[in-house]
């Protein structure tokens, strides 16, 4: 990342030089820029790109001019810092007092510490380099900055030594003066997670124009800039909203939907149940069947690809249907084991058989249902996830009994929950509490939730509704990481209130670097220093590949958990992962349930040469694997072609038109 130390401008001035596309970010010197307090909070709690406050006091002799210079500085940079800066930077000379209470200060905010040295004379030698380096550390710094002046190749030699492989992600070392010029490039070589450089004119001896900054480390690199584009239907959604809507009394308007396989393999369903379906445009209109008194005569369904349609149907047509009735598939879904579908059916009194000769416990698609669903009291287990629970949710409540269900450890909570907001929509009430220790209830996070108790009272029919399918957060997150690595998107049609697990992502960018801004409808994402993370994606399975791109260029090797998830996919996705990323030249591993992958910043594998390596690919008929090889080859040093493009088709068929 290039930071322009912008200075000697007016507010207006400055908000203008921050919409130039080549400052990815901005050090806003407090003390040669007179903003009044209120433009201080404006402009860093409203800039969508990464700030860092800085105000610089001079050493002097007059110990009471000093220590009065410094109150000045800790008000505007406390101001800065609580209306939302991404850094602070306090040299190293700070009074204790002021030291202490900006350590305070970030640890509240979470704000990064930038503790600064500058020597505008010499470069000293390397044993005392390093332990300003650790006074930095020692003094709350989460970036060390280091600046001497260089008379010789020696001086620079001297503070790129500084750099380590453990701590290089944490330190900015290079030198003033013609001399270092370079080692303010070189810098990113070695692994800084940004350099500085000038709008106009120069803040220190040797300082480098951004444009020419800009043309030294990107060169011809093309980014990626993409501006109110409108993301598509959520098939999570969509494929609930259309069968919930199949089975209700009267006709529904669902609008935003947008045709993808899965979605589609849903409308043949709703009509082979007997509802009527029409598109016009983006809007589906469904003519349910009502309350069904009598079993539908049916022989079969094709769920065409779609794991989740295939899961939602089981617990459906037993219910419905007369049964014995065949559901049918296609493609990747005719390989998929159907994870624990035998015991958790049989708890409701259901059967399930491998069709065309298959052995064995494990259940695929051809499968027959047999017997009628009995309502009840049940446990069932959650680690299978949460697509077949979803289908008794469904189930349950056209059944004429109340019913009590159980998920103990359970996995894509959110999505169980998607379903109860869909049912709730179509007039179905239904009941959930969850279980865990303090921790779930203090953070928030469903991964320490330990059980669900559902409650379903029979006899329920649903209701027609009108109502406006979500956009994908899947698919918008291969969006969202692509401008956070190469440059800024800006999406539309998005739920930041979402119950969709994979709206996580923008907690992963936030983990990572990046710098996200959101309101009810619109997400942009722009470039950010990035660092490594460890992030559990345990409840958000779908979004694996796409971050484990995003950590190919952390600086550091990010742990990513939730690999046991990724079974029974449209690909054996861990795998696949790992097997990409081992291609590109990215030194990725896993060991139990993590993935580990060793990262490096955009700018220094342009610099070094280590651009993620191109040719032939398999996407192993897996959309979400064919979509982060298109994100991945805006960083290849050479195309790559992916085998079967058209997989994308399953959710988002226009993807690479789009792109």
């Amino acid at each position: 990342m290039i930071c322009t130390t912008i200075q000697h401008k007016t507010y207006e001035e400055i908000l203008s030089i921050l919409d130039d596309p080549f400052v990815e970010m901005a050090e806003i010197r407090l003390d040669l820029n007179n903003l009044t307090d209120e433009e201080i909070q404006d402009l860093f709690g409203g800039s969508e790109k990464p700030l860092v406050a800085t105000y610089r006091v001079p050493p002097q002799p007059d110990i009471k001019a000093f220590n009065q210079q410094w109150e000045k500085a800790l008000r505007k940079m406390s101001q800065a810092v609580e209306a939302g800066a991404r850094y602070v930077d306090v040299d190293l000379t700070a009074p204790v007092n002021i030291s202490k209470y900006f350590q305070k200060l970030c640890h509240k905010t979470g704000t990064e510490l930038i503790r600064s040295y500058h020597d505008f004379e010499k470069t000293p030698d390397l044993e005392y380099l390093e332990q300003v380096k650790q006074r930095c550390f020692r003094y709350g710094a989460d970036v060390a900055k280091i600046v001497t002046t260089a008379t010789e190749n020696k001086d620079c030699d001297e503070i790129l030594s500084l750099y380590s492989p453990q701590e290089s992600q944490r330190l900015v070392a290079f030198a003033m003066g013609r001399e270092g010029q370079k080692t303010r490039i070189d810098c990113l070589r070695k692994g800084a997670p940004f350099t500085y450089a000038a709008w106009d004119e120069p803040a220190a001896d040797g300082q480098i124009p951004v444009t020419e900054m800009h043309e030294k480390v990107y060169g011809d690199f093309l980014g990626l800039y993409r501006a109110d584009f409108r993301i598509p239907a959520s098939k999570s959604f969509a494929q609930r909203a259309i069968i919930a809507a199949a089975l209700a009394e009267g006709t529904s308007h669902l609008t935003n939907y947008t045709p993808c396989d899965d979605s589609e393999s849903a409308v043949k369903v709703a009509r082979s149940l007997g509802a009527k379906v029409a598109r016009k445009g983006s809007t589906l209109t469904i003519e349910g069947l009502g309350p069904i008194k009598n079993k539908l005569e049916l022989e079969r369904i094709n769920a065409g690809e779609s794991g989740i349609l295939a899961r939602l149907m089981i617990p459906i047509l037993a219910q419905v249907a007369r049964c014995p009735v065949s559901i049918e598939g296609r493609g990747t879904l005719l390989r998929r084991p159907l994870a624990a579908a035998s015991d958790i059916m049989a708890a409701f009194g259901v059967i399930l058989r491998n069709e065309e000769g298959r052995e064995g416990r494990e259940i695929h698609v051809p499968l027959t249902v047999k017997g009628e669903l009995i309502a009840g009291t049940a446990d069932l287990p959650g680690k299978p996830g949460s697509q077949l629970v979803s289908g008794v949710l469904m189930a349950l409540p056209l059944n004429p009994k109340d019913s009590k269900v159980y998920v103990g450890e359970p996995k894509s909570i959110p999505y169980m929950f998607i379903t109860l907001d869909v049912l709730r929509k179509f007039g179905i009430k239904a009941g959930a509490q969850l279980e865990g220790n303090a921790e779930m209830l203090e953070q928030q996070d469903w991964s320490y939730c330990t059980g669900i108790n559902f409650t379903v009272p029979g006899g329920q029919s649903y209701k027609a509704a009108d109502l406006t399918l979500e956009g994908d957060w899947s698919a918008a997150a291969n969006f969202l990481v692509g401008g956070a690595l190469f440059g800024s998107v800006e999406l539309r049609g998005l739920d930041t209130s979402s119950l969709q697990a994979d709206i996580s992502i923008l907690d992963v960018l936030v983990e990572a670097g990046a710098s996200v801004a959101y309101d009810e409808d619109t997400v942009c994402v722009k470039k950010g220093p990035l660092e490594a993370f460890d992030f559990d994606l345990s409840q958000a399975p779908d979004i694996f590949p796409i971050v484990s791109l995003l950590a190919a260029f952390c600086a550091g090797t990010s742990t990513i958990a939730g690999v046991g998830r990724l079974k029974g996919k449209e690909s054996d996705r861990a795998a696949a992962i790992v097997e990409m990323l081992t291609k590109m030249g990215v030194r990725a591993w896993i060991e139990g349930d993590i993935l580990s992958v060793e990262g490096e910043t955009l700018a220094s594998r342009l610099l070094n040469g280590r651009l993620l390596k191109g040719g032939d690919y398999s996407a192993h008929s897996d959309h979400r694997m064919a979509m982060v090889l298109r994100i991945a080859s805006m960083a290849a040093d050479s195309p790559i072609v992916i085998d079967d493009p058209a997989c994308v088709a399953k959710s988002f068929p226009e993807f690479f038109e789009q792109f």
